[in-house]
C-alpha cells in the first residue's frame, strides 16, 4: 500500500484511468466482433455498414492510445479485406 500522499493519489488516478481504458478497449473489441459476425452472416451491405462504424471506434481507441496505431490500422485493413472478399 502506498504511504506517501502523492503515491496514494497516483494509485487512485491509475484505477480511474484503468476503468476508462478498459471500456474503450472493450468497445474496440466489440466493434471488431460485430464486423466478423456480419461477414460470417454473408450480408455485404450490413457488413460494409458495420465496418464504417467500427473504423471510427478503432480510430478512437488508437487516438486515446488504448490501442497502438499500427495495430489499429492492421485490424481495419483485415476487416476491410474480409468485407471486400464477400462477393
Amino acid at each position: 500500500m502506498a504511504n506517501i500522499k502523492s503515491a496514494r493519489k497516483r494509485a487512485r488516478q491509475s484505477l480511474t484511468r484503468r476503468k476508462h481504458n478498459m471500456s474503450l478497449r472493450t468497445a474496440v473489441r466489440t466493434a471488431i466482433k460485430n464486423v466478423k459476425k456480419a461477414v460470417a452472416a454473408g450480408d455485404k451491405a450490413a457488413a460494409a455498414r458495420v465496418l464504417q462504424d467500427s473504423h471510427s471506434v478503432i480510430d478512437r481507441g488508437a487516438s486515446k492510445r488504448v490501442l497502438h496505431r499500427n495495430a489499429a490500422n492492421r485490424q481495419k485493413s483485415r476487416l476491410a479485406a474480409a468485407v471486400k472478399a464477400l462477393q
